[in-house]
């Protein structure tokens, strides 16, 4: 590890501490632009996401009525009833996306594949980027107003699929998540910045409990306004 992810994955809990644990849950409140856009608007309804920490592997419950969930791998996607009977399925989901666009409609099993990776790397960062394969090196700085955050770029590994294979992180001089900037290839790739606030502490774990992610431009700088995503956690679960 750098010196500066080794400082991080101490701020955020420790990797001893997160070894400990194999799944994460909490409660989860998400809405935002890209849903409108996407012709799947969000309604602000609680829901249970249960995310597993050494894999990636998702689960969101409810969705689309209130006996179904989610099961997430990058291989195979299900919705499913609370039973285990399938609703719909897609192996291989990634593919589905080949052409998208930012305009282009997303049906359920689409929306819950955003929700798959997106959710399985919020809730795993800044510890995912120490398993095999992930590769992390320091960058510049991102100056915001008075505050400088240290930075790292993140290379994912073909088989831990997220928003884009390079994604850059901002850490404060606690060492705790500021900000996650990120290309949606699955849309076209607009690039966006994302803020995170709030962090909580559970079961000896720090995170985020609030994010906001915005378009940036190439200057790196947030478009005000338009909020393509937000999402708030509370109830957070570590076993």
């Amino acid at each position: 590890m750098t010196d500066l992810l080794a400082d991080v994955v101490e701020a955020h809990g420790g990797l001893e501490r997160w070894n400990a644990f194999t799944r994460v849950r909490g409660t989860v409140v998400s809405g935002g632009d890209l849903f409108v856009i996407k012709g799947v608007p969000q309604d602000p309804a609680p829901r249970e996401q249960s995310v597993w920490l050494h894999e990636e592997r998702c689960s969101l419950e409810p969705f689309g009525a209130l006996d179904q969930k989610t099961d997430f791998t990058p291989e195979r996607l299900t919705i499913e009833k609370l039973d285990g009977r399938i609703v719909a399925e897609r192996d291989h989901p990634r593919e589905a996306f080949a052409g998208h666009e930012l305009e282009t409609p997303w049906d359920a099993l689409d929306r819950a594949y955003f929700n798959g990776y997106a959710m399985w790397t919020y809730f795993t960062t800044p510890f995912l980027f120490t398993m095999p394969g992930f590769e992390v090196a320091e960058i510049e700085p991102w100056h915001e107003r008075d505050q400088v955050w240290r930075g790292l770029d993140v290379t994912f590994p073909d088989g831990n699929p997220s928003h884009s294979t390079h994604q850059q992180f901002y850490f404060g001089s606690d060492n705790l998540l500021r900000r996650h900037d990120y290309h949606v290839d699955i849309a076209g790739g607009f690039a966006v910045a994302q803020y995170v606030y709030n962090i909580i502490e559970a079961d000896g774990i720090r995170l985020p409990s609030a994010r906001r992610a915005f378009r940036r431009d190439e200057q790196g700088r947030a478009w005000p306004g338009l909020v393509m995503v937000s999402i708030d956690i509370s109830n957070v679960r570590f076993g």
